[in-house]
């Protein structure tokens, strides 16, 4: 018995914590899933203090909390999407602030700062973080904010988020890092130093492709109050039920994040050989531009691969659409595998002469490795590969 209790001392692990997460507002009931609180408003001085679902509810609390345990964090803030997420650190800027971003970001975050918040006097500057000059951008251009993705998407490039977390954290320049595609089973940007870990739930977080979410996390008081102001005041707070969703999903996280990454490493080795493949683009692979890097920065290599075909846009356009097990769709993350054509879905908002210079062109695809059998993904994609030659 003496070693048991020793052993129930020890912190538990990441499935414990996910699926033991603790306050769950249904002590009369004994409801072991937390049920969907589906109320607008709540009676006036209730001991929880919740008085309307814009500015708080418990199916909010619950996910927080269980963010906050999987992120190691103090703070975190769940919103209606990955954009609202985005919105609410944007909005909390003022006018002629400088956004410095890393230069291949998410389609959707680019097109938020140059067509929505630029109209509101936000600035953004845009650079490779691979390169080492982008210390020396920070000290020149002293921005009020850094935006970072690792890996990007879609090209996965891997930034060094320490050394410009921790060169931005001594100017006091606070950082955000989009960690959707990594999560923090892979890695923990806070830990890194960033300011800021932004992940959109809607994708590995839930992992079934049915809910939409956001999430802010932080050990920074005045960004966790900026972030609770902004999901009541600009109305950015997700559903009772996306929220229930969610929760329900992340709890096998570990389990099918697992399966995803050890099919998506070998698919990876596999298409490379393939002779109507140019190249294959994924972190723990040797050929990977900053593959030492993901060695040191990630605990595994994602379950996202791009791919550069030996084919122009109507044959790339008819490879995605002519398998069997990869849905053509925008998103990630989900139990089902997914293939996207970044330049004419998740991109096609960038100017032609953007794309073509950070390399997002007609041949380039992304796939979402799903939980389907191995075998069944391998043969999908070589039939189609074949058919190329």
């Amino acid at each position: 018995m003496a070693s048991l209790r020793h052993q129930h001392s020890h912190p538990p692990g990441i499935n414990t914590k996910i699926i033991h997460h603790g306050e769950n507002f249904a002590e009369n009931t004994g409801a072991v899933m937390p049920p969907i609180f589906q109320s607008s408003t709540f009676k006036h001085g209730n001991p929880a203090g919740f008085d309307y679902t814009r500015s708080g509810n418990p199916n909010f609390r619950i996910l927080e909390s269980i963010l906050s345990s999987l992120e190691d964090c103090k703070y975190s803030t769940v919103f209606g999407s990955g954009v609202s997420a985005i919105t609410a650190i944007a909005s909390s800027l003022k006018k002629n602030d400088l956004i410095l971003c890393e230069e291949n970001l998410y389609g959707c975050t680019v097109r938020l700062f140059e067509q929505v918040f630029e109209k509101f006097g936000l600035r953004t500057h845009w650079i490779d973080f691979t390169k080492e000059s982008s210390l020396d951008a920070i000290d020149k251009l002293n921005p009020a904010i850094i935006w970072l993705e690792s890996p990007t998407n879609p090209l996965l490039k891997i930034i060094d988020l320490k050394a410009i977390c921790e060169h931005a954290k001594e100017r006091k320049i606070p950082t955000v890092v989009d960690n959707t595609f990594a999560t923090a089973l892979i890695q923990k940007p806070l830990q890194l130093g960033a300011t800021i870990s932004l992940t959109s739930t809607t994708k590995y977080i839930n992992g079934h492709s049915d809910a939409l979410g956001g999430a802010v996390c932080t050990q920074d008081p005045f960004w966790h109050n900026c972030m609770t102001f902004a999901q009541k005041a600009l109305g950015l707070q997700p559903s009772p039920f996306d929220c229930w969703l969610i929760t329900r999903g992340i709890q096998t996280l570990p389990l099918r994040l697992e399966k995803q990454i050890e099919t998506a490493s070998k698919l990876a080795d596999q298409l490379a050989k393939h002779p109507s493949i140019s190249s294959v683009l994924y972190p723990y692979r040797q050929d990977h531009p900053q593959y030492e890097m993901a060695k040191k920065q990630m605990a595994k290599g994602g379950a996202i691969i791009s791919v550069r075909l030996k084919a122009n846009e109507k044959r790339t356009y008819s490879f995605c659409k002519s398998l069997k097990y990869f849905t053509m769709a925008e998103s990630l993350g989900g139990v089902e595998s997914l293939i996207c054509h970044p330049a004419t879905m998740t991109h096609s908002s960038l100017p032609i002469e953007i794309k073509a210079k950070l390399g997002i062109n007609e041949s380039l695809i992304r796939l979402s490795i799903g939980c389907e059998d191995e075998i069944d993904l391998i043969n999908d994609l070589k039939q189609s590969l074949d058919q190329l030659k």
